[in-house]
């Protein structure tokens, strides 16, 4: 018999890694068909109402008529807010647990902390927002109270993402430059952050995409039932398509039926292109790479 010639034993791993390989397919698949079934069915649904009438018109007759606007341009605001909040404070914590924490019980107790923020509900993180942004620091309900809620719980996304980031960084980058007499900062700076940022922007794509979705913690600090009009500066309040689409879907009656659909396929679209942006950017990053 040849050496080269199957054997009973190379058929049955052949079967085995066959039928491994087409379950493994068969869950990606069940994956991805919910998805495309519920966008399938948002355009169905939804894609008659858009105009431009409804997506830059302010709403009327007690939003059964009109436009999105102002939960357009407020999700905007939320999202761009909480970003600008949470991302430099949750990179910053990942530095400095990455790179200068050492190994001990305070710093495990703040990753087990870190840990339990991100399985908190969302409710809760609403009433703190109350207590803390709206009555402690008072801002009131508005937009920088609202952001700042949804940037504490969005918070653990950015710190782990970051961390995983900093270090898949080969160890012997630091070695090199500590050894070319680089301090520790310089270092990280020059080095560690460059190489990992593609992996930060992950973290980030993936607080886009809960932010602009949640409804809870905007819902007692900063969104609107309804304002016909569009927010001037982060202490005043807003609509938000999360909320807007709550509304009109449960509180409102007389709502056209292809309305609710419009506003879900108008969010979806937001979060996908902020996504892809973001994606964007990061291949564009990783394609630089040196390694």
């Amino acid at each position: 018999m040849s050496q080269f010639t199957a054997t009973p034993r190379n058929h049955r791993q052949h079967r085995r890694q066959s039928v491994v390989k087409a379950i493994f397919l068969l869950m990606t698949v069940l994956l991805i068909v919910p998805v495309l079934l519920i966008l399938t069915f948002l355009i169905v649904k939804g894609a008659p109402v858009l105009s431009f009438e409804f997506l830059f018109a302010m709403p009327e007759n007690g939003m059964t008529a009109g436009g999105i606007l102002p939960a357009l341009v407020g999700t905007v605001w939320l999202v761009t807010v909480a970003l600008l909040a949470s991302v430099p404070v949750g990179v910053a914590a990942a530095i400095y647990l990455s790179e200068y924490a050492p190994d001990n019980w305070l710093t495990r107790a703040i990753n087990l902390a870190i840990i339990n923020l991100a399985g908190v509900p969302s409710i809760v993180h609403a009433l703190f927002g109350v207590g803390a942004f709206v009555l402690f620091f008072k801002f009131g309900t508005s937009i920088l109270a609202a952001s700042l809620t949804l940037a504490i719980m969005t918070l653990p996304v950015v710190i782990v993402s970051t961390l995983e980031a900093l270090r898949s960084v080969p160890q012997a980058f630091r070695e090199a430059c500590w050894n070319m007499g680089a301090t520790r900062w310089q270092t990280i700076r020059k080095v560690v952050l460059p190489n990992s940022v593609s992996g930060i922007l992950t973290g980030v794509i993936l607080e886009v995409s809960r932010t602009a979705g949640e409804t809870a913690p905007i819902m007692f600090t900063g969104a609107a039932f309804f304002l016909p009009f569009l927010p001037q500066g982060v202490l005043d309040q807003t609509m938000a398509l999360s909320l807007h689409l709550f509304v009109i879907s449960t509180q409102v009656p007389g709502v056209p039926e292809g309305f609710p659909y419009g506003v879900a396929l108008v969010l979806i679209s937001l979060v996908l292109l902020m996504n892809a942006i973001s994606i964007g950017f990061r291949t564009w990053l990783r394609g630089r790479k040196k390694w």
